[in-house]
């Protein structure tokens, strides 16, 4: 995942998910219990954030993570306290919130 920030959006899905911290490749990543790894990666050039909704002539999200949650409404709650912000454009009505990380990715909460 591009990133201005590596380490920190690394701390924060670590903290997010509860998902393992390593270094990987150089880079800082997080692996699950079933062996999916993600790199945040820093950037050679000015990162811009992503624009959500998506936007025509704007940058487009390069990812978009979506973690099942038991509980939406704490998964929001939790998510809001490490530095995460409510999408303004929600579509998942009951079924899903999308969040907007520190760095301006777009992900979403969805209920199991």
């Amino acid at each position: 995942m591009d990133c201005a920030n590596p380490v920190q959006t690394r701390d924060f899905y670590a903290a997010l998910t509860g998902w393992e911290i390593r270094e990987a490749y150089g880079c800082p990543a997080v692996v699950n219990d079933k062996g999916l790894l993600i790199l945040f990666m820093g950037c050679d050039f000015d990162y811009t954030p992503p624009i959500w909704p998506e936007e025509s002539g704007k940058q487009q999200k390069q990812m978009h993570f979506n973690f099942q949650v038991d509980n939406l409404p704490g998964a929001v709650e939790k998510a809001i306290q490490l530095g995460a912000v409510k999408a303004t454009a929600q579509y998942g009505g009951e079924h899903f919130v999308t969040m907007i990380d520190p760095e301006g990715h777009p992900f979403c909460l969805c209920r199991k």
